[in-house]
């Protein structure tokens, strides 16, 4: 059983959840931007199974749609 994925994605919730601690001085807009992100990115790397170009697609499609919500 392959556990890279997993503890990838673990790793990069926890660093989302710890980023997003960060966020007091931020708009409505870029907490939303940020958020869809970190969702965006665990996500991308769920689906391609830990490939580094599956989690920066998913942060950047996650981003974009998390910053027209939060408009």
């Amino acid at each position: 059983m392959n556990t890279k994925p997993r503890i990838f994605s673990s790793i990069a919730c926890a660093a989302v959840l710890l980023a997003l601690g960060g966020c007091a001085g931020m708009s409505s807009q870029d907490k939303s931007t940020a958020i869809g992100a970190g969702v965006g990115a665990v996500g991308g790397a769920v689906l391609s199974g830990g490939s580094g170009i599956g989690t920066v697609g998913g942060a950047a499609v996650g981003g974009v749609i998390g910053h027209e919500i939060g408009k």
